[in-house]
Parts: C-alpha cells; sequence; structure tokens
C-alpha cells in the first residue's frame, strides 16, 4: 500500500468524467487501500479516484470520529438511487481545494448503489455527514467540484488565492 499524490485544481483532470470500473479485481482493490492510506494520512474522510489522477469510478470514505475505530468504506461504479427532499447544509472542504471551505446544501439522505472490495453489490441508506461525504466523491467522478455549488465569485477568489500559493510554493502543483 502507498500514499499516492493529491492532485491540486485547478487541475484539468479533476474535471473529466471517470469511467465505469465493471468489476472489481486486483488492481481496483490495491487502488482502493492506496486511495485509503493517501486519504488518512492527508488527514480526510474521502476521496475520489481522479484526485489521485486514476479515471476510474472508485471512492473511498471514512466518517469515523476521532478515537473511533475506523470504518472504511471503499466503493466502485456507486450510484445515487434517491434522495431525500429536505436538506442539509455542511461545511465542505475538499483534498484536492486544501485550505477551502465553503457551506454546501445537499439532500440529506441518499440511497446509494455500489461494488465493495469483493466485487459485492451493496445498497445503504446514509445520512448527515455520510450522506454529504458520498455526494461529494460522486461529484468527483462526474468531473465537478464542491466549489461548482458556489457563486462563480466565491468560485473564482478560492481559485485565484490556490493558484497564488501554487506559484509561492505553497502547495504541490
Amino acid at each position: 500500500m502507498a500514499v499516492l499524490p493529491i492532485v491540486i485544481a485547478p487541475d484539468p483532470v479533476l474535471k473529466q468524467k471517470a469511467k465505469p470500473v465493471g468489476h472489481v479485481d486486483a488492481e481496483i482493490r490495491r487502488l482502493m487501500d492506496d486511495m485509503l492510506d493517501t486519504m488518512y494520512a492527508a488527514p480526510g474522510i474521502g476521496l475520489a479516484a481522479p484526485q489521485v489522477g486514476v479515471l476510474k469510478q472508485v471512492i473511498v470514505i471514512d466518517v469515523a470520529r476521532e478515537g473511533e475505530p475506523p470504518r472504511p468504506l471503499r466503493m466502485a461504479d456507486p450510484e445515487i438511487l434517491w434522495a431525500s427532499e429536505d436538506l442539509n447544509t455542511h461545511e465542505e472542504g475538499c483534498l484536492s481545494l486544501p485550505e477551502a471551505y465553503e457551506e454546501v446544501t445537499r439532500p440529506a439522505r441518499v440511497g446509494v448503489r455500489y461494488r465493495d472490495e469483493t466485487g459485492t453489490l451493496r445498497e445503504i441508506e446514509a445520512d448527515g455527514l455520510l450522506a454529504t461525504c458520498v455526494q461529494h466523491e460522486i461529484d468527483h467522478l462526474k468531473g465537478m467540484l464542491f466549489i461548482d455549488y458556489l457563486s462563480n465569485l466565491k468560485r473564482n477568489m478560492i481559485l485565484r488565492k490556490l493558484q497564488k500559493r501554487k506559484k509561492q510554493g505553497m502547495v504541490a502543483a
């Protein structure tokens, strides 16, 4: 297992659509494990394959609180089956947008179908932080970032600040 380099916005790979995995094999399981190592090292609570430069529909999530045992979720080809009409607003951040945090409103609950690390088709109902995280990571697979939900002004301010920090060598390019 390895810690992979995280792609930082506005890298064009983050705006591309990821391809379906189809079936989970040893290569996808290794990718999932490497992504978990990368996410924990960052630290973060979710990571999508495009964020490590791999255009495959794979995400990993662990919303366990500090002091709780890890509860990693490995998902290949995740899809949202339904979303609640009631909404939740959470402050979101992203490993590909270091030090950028903004409130985003999303459905409070979602039903998700995915293949786990064994290739077994599973369905879960997610709410709270898990629902927000799942939606955020699935957006990455569609080439979307949480800043795409913000006004043009806020989005451009975040991207300009990140570009400036990249030029100053404060974040990896």
